[in-house]
């Protein structure tokens, strides 16, 4: 499938995630993509030193991108090996922009539809990762759809 890089050094901070010898790596990853509003029991994901894979099915491509981005943006990983097959109805995949410092989503919106008023499109394809239009941060992944 695809491996994505995300910024390690960025990123929300899960206790002890990143510990070598962790047993317990899947489940906190787990609970974090339901604590994000995106839990799925047909989704696992597992850590590979500073990478994640994730593997099972969801519906849509939308679901699978938001599931890699949760994943993805957690301080200390580097990368997430994507290995989810999508059953729905097939979709352009979006774009993703790292965020960058003084960054804000119109700005994002102006530099990638050329429109600084588009920031609404871009903050709700993030949704429920992004409780805010102004919380993002340098070095988190958006995505940004077409």
């Amino acid at each position: 499938m695809s491996i994505f890089s995300f910024v390690k050094e960025a990123g929300e901070k899960l206790i002890d995630l990143l510990t070598p010898g962790n047993a317990n790596a899947s489940e906190q990853l787990k609970a974090h993509i339901e604590k994000v509003g995106l839990g799925n029991p047909n989704v696992q994901a597992t850590l590979d030193g500073d990478k994640v894979i994730v593997t099972g099915e969801v519906a849509s491509q939308e679901e699978k991108e938001k599931i890699l981005l949760a994943v993805g943006n957690i301080e200390g990983v580097g990368s997430v090996d994507d290995q989810i097959t999508v059953t729905g109805p097939v979709a352009q995949a979006a774009r993703f922009v790292t965020v960058k410092k003084g960054d804000t989503l119109s700005a994002i919106s102006k530099a990638e539809y050329g429109d600084a008023n588009k920031y609404n499109k871009i903050f709700e394809a993030n949704k429920p990762m992004l409780s805010h239009p102004d919380k993002i941060y340098p070095g988190q992944v958006l995505r940004i759809p077409e």
